[in-house]
């Protein structure tokens, strides 16, 4: 094989849109998880034109490059007016929420070292992101069940949870799951009376929701005017329309952020000095958020808030009267679960509206909450709302009258018989083999319907479904060539 990898320009080009093809629409509201559509053409070219021109700065060093230094504490201090953050308020931009998540907990972590085998008490629709930093941080997550009804943390239950080894207290603004603000003001009053900090996870509606509150009064407070709350969370590439990625970590004082920041001198280059996760990151991911929030501007994000949030009531109101389905609980901001009856699934419901040309998210069930359908409505998913209602109508007809996926017994009974623990590569083929998810050399082959695969994994135990589908990834991350 030849080491020469140089293509000319228009090859790559031409290369690049046959692999795009087989993607996933990033416009025009199709696409309703992932990505997020203002609807705003100049508002997206600004941020391509800043992307592509601060791509090669590093936010390694502030002092390098001032520029980035001056952006991310204008977004930070433009991101603690719209949750209302106290006076003296620290935070830091990063690439996203899982990282903001990540440093929240090691905050709270190294914020305690007197608490040798720390806790976080979390609602079981926390983010898995939680999950993630319990796993890398050695963080113990105590998982709470929320009401099976409102789908909210339930107060009581997570005051309870909290014991003398807790170093953090989650809430979520909303839940991604099923899009409703937990009761923060409870939650929060339970970990400061603990002496706890209490993180508001509000990626998803961080910038969102603070714009609906002159047209929703009654909006459950989760900002940093409830008291205890320490932190907070939100990304901009989701409701503030940036190009990916880039999130924001609020901390009440700087006091409190400092436990995530690094450095090190021990070593004969240059001092090492971390706000975050990482150490070199392109500054163009900041530097094209700050184009877009200033292009955009308060007055057009409320608009967009509001044209969204309506589009979800207006689907949400119709689903419910969809015979097979109905809401799996009453969305707070711009995100809608969907629930079946016994004559249908979720998983059906999700390849016929890709059939019909619109991306939905098939979660499955956990503890006693159900599977669902979930669709994320961004601005420019409002505009065809009412033929995403004849769809998501013709869809769950159509799964209706197939009905329920039906999952072989025997293929049930051979996965629930392995052991997480000790899953091999042999047994991972076979399985995926009789799943028939295997080609004629082993390679795996994905089914053009998801249905059937993802109603065995919803048969299975969590464990078991992690350890499958870390093994499907494992075939599909392979070196080509």
């Amino acid at each position: 094989m030849g080491t020469d990898l140089s293509l000319s320009a228009d090859e790559i080009r031409s290369r690049l849109e046959a692999l795009r093809s087989r993607d996933l629409p990033t416009h025009g509201g199709r696409t309703l998880a992932y990505v997020y559509d203002s609807g705003l053409a100049t508002a997206d070219a600004i941020g391509r034109e800043v992307l592509a021109s601060f791509s090669s700065t590093n936010g390694l060093d502030p002092t390098a490059f001032p520029s980035l230094l001056a952006m991310e504490n204008d977004l930070v201090g433009i991101a603690g007016r719209l949750v209302d953050a106290p006076d003296g308020f620290a935070g830091v931009v990063t690439s996203g929420g899982t990282e903001s998540i990540l440093l929240a907990v090691l905050a709270a972590r190294d914020g305690r070292p007197d608490v040798t085998a720390p806790r976080m008490v979390l609602p079981t629709t926390a983010h898995a992101a939680f999950h993630k930093a319990a796993h890398w941080l050695g963080v113990e997550p105590v998982f709470v069940d929320v009401d099976p009804v409102t789908k909210r943390a339930v107060p009581e239950a997570m005051a309870a949870a909290i014991d003398d080894r807790t170093v953090l207290v989650v809430a979520s603004a909303p839940s991604y799951a099923h899009g409703v603000i937990d009761p923060v003001e409870p939650i929060a009053a339970a970990a400061a009376a603990a002496g706890v900090r209490c993180h508001v996870d509000a990626c998803i509606g961080g910038w969102v929701l603070p714009h609906l509150r002159g047209s929703e009064p009654d909006q459950l407070p989760w900002t940093f005017a409830v008291d205890g709350v320490t932190s907070l969370s939100l990304d901009l590439h989701k409701y503030a329309y940036t190009p990916k990625g880039v999130s924001i970590l609020l901390h009440g004082s700087a006091a409190q952020r400092r436990p995530h920041l690094f450095a090190s001198a021990r070593w004969p280059g240059y001092t090492m000095l971390n706000t975050t996760a990482q150490s070199t990151k392109s500054g163009g991911p900041l530097a094209a958020a700050w184009a877009v929030v200033h292009h955009i501007g308060g007055d057009r994000y409320a608009e967009l808030a509001r044209t969204a949030r309506e589009a979800t009531l207006a689907l949400g109101a119709v689903a419910d009267g969809i015979p097979g389905l109905s809401l799996a609980a009453q969305p707070d901001s711009t995100l809608l679960a969907l629930t079946t009856d016994e004559t249908c699934d979720v998983f059906t419901i999700s390849d016929e509206m890709l059939v019909r040309g619109w991306y939905v998210q098939p979660q499955m069930r956990f503890r006693d909450l159900p599977a669902t359908v979930h669709l994320t409505f961004s601005a420019a998913t409002a505009a065809a709302s009412d033929q995403i209602a004849r769809d998501l109508a013709d869809a769950t007809a159509a799964a209706r009258e197939a009905g329920p996926a039906q999952v072989p017994a025997d293929l049930v009974a051979m996965a629930s018989g392995i052991d997480p623990a000790t899953l091999d590569e042999a047994t991972l083929t076979g399985l995926l083999a009789v799943a028939g998810l295997a080609g004629d050399g082993g390679e795996l082959v994905l089914p053009e319907r998801m249905a059937p695969l993802n109603a065995m994994l919803d048969a299975l135990a969590p464990e078991l479904r992690e350890v499958l589908l870390l093994g499907v990834v494992d075939r599909l991350v392979r070196p080509t060539g």
